[in-house]
């Protein structure tokens, strides 16, 4: 019988603690969005719900224009990523390249390196989309930051860890640059590719403050934006507009609820998606800094 350690003890009771400083505030945000708003504003909510009603969810749920933004945060995922990851890749695989191979490698590093620590800056940045004439366009919020260059430079460490007789092996046998990233490179870094993927996904996903600058038009808001934008307060003219039974909805509803429910829709789709990808997060994150 394997003699158990108290450093394991110890260890594992950090780990269950941490974990569980993570998934307790998640817990009551669920539990809060699912209670009404007095339980809520007084303070009753811990880890289940109390009063359970789906009153926030229906109030957002039910607008036309949620579904519109959902559909516009799907479209910039499935856009967004694809542009990042053609550009990551094609910019990693000749700066993983030695400077006896890629004579002006060091001058693009630096260029890589500088837009790392220095930043353009909000107005610089809003002049240039403007001046592109990308306001108000979907573009505006997948172009800015075409070039994740963090991604790049994970990527670029994990092409260096591949053996060069792979590649010099192909090259004897008639295989060009394309073949040999396409047939050789891309096969065997399915560990990072999966990882930068989950990082663009996460990042076009959760981000609002682009759309709220860039984008004017309701129909063209992200979800993320519209979801910050949104209010549960009702004036005297909507109230008098609605029926006893969507009074009494509308009145079941506080921001406090309100804003657990926003919380909670947006972690879905990343929630859906990382046990995907999670077992080649640790070895995607890893295995760049092995080298051959």
């Amino acid at each position: 019988m394997k003699r158990i350690k108290i450093s394991d003890v110890v260890i594992y009771a950090l780990l269950i603690f941490s974990g569980l400083i993570c998934l307790v505030p998640i817990w009551n945000t669920i539990a809060i969005s699912f209670s009404d708003k007095t339980s809520a504003a007084l303070g009753l909510v811990r880890m289940l719900p109390v009063n359970f009603t789906l009153a926030s969810y229906n109030n957002m749920m039910e607008e036309t224009q949620f579904w519109t933004s959902f559909m516009v945060s799907i479209k910039r995922v499935l856009i967004g990523v694809s542009i990042n990851m053609i550009v990551t890749i094609l910019m990693a695989y000749p700066l993983s390249k030695s400077p006896r191979e890629f004579h002006t490698k060091n001058i693009y590093m630096w260029i890589v390196v500088f837009t790392m620590l220095f930043n353009g800056g909000l107005v610089p940045t809003f002049m240039v989309v403007n001046n592109l004439h990308m306001m108000d366009t979907f573009w505006a919020l997948v172009l800015p930051g075409a070039v994740p260059v963090f991604n790049v430079i994970l990527l670029m460490n994990f092409f260096k860890g591949i053996p060069k007789s792979l590649e010099e092996s192909a090259s004897m046998d008639g295989a060009g640059p394309w073949t040999v990233l396409a047939l050789i490179y891309l096969p065997l870094s399915k560990a990072s590719l999966a990882t930068i993927a989950l990082f663009s996904v996460v990042t076009h996903w959760n981000s609002y403050f682009d759309g709220k600058i860039y984008i004017n038009s309701m129909e063209k808001l992200p979800l993320q934006t519209y979801i910050q934008s949104l209010s549960a307060s009702l004036n005297a003219e909507q109230m008098a507009m609605m029926t006893a039974e969507e009074l009494e909805e509308q009145l079941a509803v506080s921001s406090l609820t309100f804003n657990s429910a926003k919380v909670v829709v947006s972690m879905i789709p990343i929630l859906l998606i990382y046990p995907f990808l999670q077992k080649y997060f640790v070895t995607g994150m890893v295995v760049g800094a092995v080298k051959e």
